[in-house]
């Protein structure tokens, strides 16, 4: 029973680690969805500006082609000498000039052209000035996107790795055993086992085990109490569970590792892959 809750509790840790990794992924490329939409935004904002710019500029242009050109000036007059019969009889005419004076709608005109030509030389220039914003931006923009594209796709491939390197370090094989009382040792897995005594009244039992070709010895040990046992080549313990106990005879379970040490190398220790990944957020 114990070794199928073990499983179990195996398999639920792997499809958490899963979930929560796709949850991941998931909200870091809506993130770079919704940064693209607000550059789209910006940039659709600008040609917009751009756009009323241009029409206002046309409409001034077409306001200063439509204004009426100046009246001409009225011709001078020039004066005349009076004649001797005028002189003569004392009659003095009076003399009419005209006077050359300049038309207040001229100035005007002159005045709205000037104010028209410095806002279009003013506009001109920020339309300019935007456009070089514009495309300052747009290089940045597309800078910093491919820029984080690539770290993302770094992020998934480096988490990828480390993910299939866990399963494996999580994996365990499971042997079962059937001991008789001996002297002489079975091998179950990577361990070598002898039973030296069963004692069904007290439900516990005697074992020697070679660990690293090195004798150990396993006394009083009661039912379903697990035995862990460290070995150099495997990067974690050894499981022994001995389920039931007859007259000289036990019958049990080993739980190892299914991978070595050298299988492994470069693998990360339990827990760094989710402490990466908190730090990089």
């Amino acid at each position: 029973m114990s070794r199928y809750i073990l499983l179990l509790a195996v398999l639920v840790c792997s499809s958490v680690f899963s979930v929560v990794y796709a949850i991941r992924e998931r909200r870091e490329a809506n993130a770079m969805e919704n940064s693209r939409n607000q550059m789209d935004a910006a940039l659709s904002a600008a040609r917009t500006e751009i756009r009323t710019l241009s029409s206002r500029i046309d409409a001034m242009t077409t306001a200063a082609a439509s204004v009426p050109e100046p009246p001409p000036a009225p011709p001078e007059h020039t004066p005349t000498k009076p004649s001797p019969l005028q002189r003569r009889h004392g009659a003095a005419q009076p003399v009419s000039r005209a006077r050359n004076t300049e038309d207040p709608r001229w100035r005007r005109v002159e005045s709205q052209l000037a104010s028209h030509q410095s806002q279009l030389a003013d506009q001109g220039q920020r339309i300019v000035q935007t456009q070089d914003d514009l495309r300052k931006t747009g290089d940045q923009l597309d800078g910093r996107i491919n820029s984080t594209r690539d770290e993302l796709n770094q992020s998934i491939t480096a988490n990828r790795n480390d993910v299939a390197l866990l399963q494996k370090r999580g994996e365990r094989s499971v042997y079962e055993f059937d001991l008789t009382k001996s002297k002489e040792f079975q091998r179950v897995g990577p361990l070598s086992l002898s039973l030296r005594k069963a004692d069904t009244k007290h439900r516990n039992y005697d074992l020697s085990i070679m660990v690293d070709d090195k004798p150990v010895q396993k006394q009083h040990v009661n039912l379903s109490e697990p035995v862990w046992i460290s070995m150099a080549d495997l990067p974690q313990p050894v499981e022994l569970v001995v389920n039931q106990i007859d007259k000289n005879r036990v019958r049990g379970y080993i739980s190892a590792p299914r991978y070595k040490n050298g299988d492994l190398a470069g693998a990360p220790a339990p827990g760094s892959v989710q402490a990466q990944t908190l730090k990089q957020r």
